[in-house]
């Protein structure tokens, strides 16, 4: 199964990948769903590993990670377990460390445009402006 090498991948994924292969819903069906029964589909599995992964290396939101699972096909009971576990310490952390780490690479520029820079940095990534605000007062901006 070609599907699940590159990446993990969702039941929705997979069954969007089979039904664009011409697989009729019903095989499609009974394929996943032996998949899952012999361990090699967890939605749980992959939605967990998902927002560590986006937490880790693209510094991103609950919010943000919420809607990339959802479009995944991830069922909304997971996700909000998943994302449950993501406190505000932990979001706060991950936004602080993208707002540093960014701002080492426009110090140079003028306050206004670091402002502007940094808030658009958090806010494509799905802070919250309470966050962005916290955030951008600690490191000083």
């Amino acid at each position: 199964m070609i599907a699940l090498a590159p990446r993990a991948k969702s039941r929705g994924e997979l069954f969007d990948h089979l039904k664009k292969r011409g697989t009729t819903e019903d095989v499609a069906n009974a394929v996943l769903f032996r998949l899952q029964e012999q361990g090699f589909i967890n939605d749980e599995e992959f939605a967990r590993a998902w927002s560590e992964s986006r937490q880790r290396a693209k510094k991103l939101s609950k919010r943000t990670i919420a809607t990339e699972l959802r479009g995944k096909g991830v069922s909304s009971e997971i996700i909000d377990l998943v994302t449950s576990e993501i406190n505000q310490d932990d979001e706060h952390a991950i936004a602080l460390e993208l707002a540093t780490r960014k701002y080492r690479s426009i110090a140079h520029l003028e306050s206004e445009v670091i402002r502007r820079r940094i808030h658009g940095a958090m806010a494509r990534r799905g802070f919250s402006s309470s966050t962005i605000n916290a955030v951008m007062r600690e490191i000083g901006i």
